[in-house]
């Protein structure tokens, strides 16, 4: 089981980050992921894998004035 922003999600084995912003419909461009405090860049969210029991925090990026 891994924990997406607070939230319960069933693991799979190899699943990557990607698939975690598919399964929870994060389609937001500007967004930051953490897998257990660590900042994933965006070139490897369809490489990294996310290990059972993760903590992933996805963080939308919004700008103001």
């Amino acid at each position: 089981m891994l924990q997406v922003n607070d939230a319960p999600l069933p693991y799979e084995p190899g699943m990557t980050v990607r698939d975690i912003l598919k399964r929870k419909n994060y389609i937001w461009r500007m967004i930051a992921v953490f897998v257990d405090g660590e900042l994933v860049p965006k070139a490897k969210y369809d490489t990294r894998q996310v290990p059972d029991g993760a903590d992933v925090k996805v963080i939308h990026q919004i700008a103001g004035g």
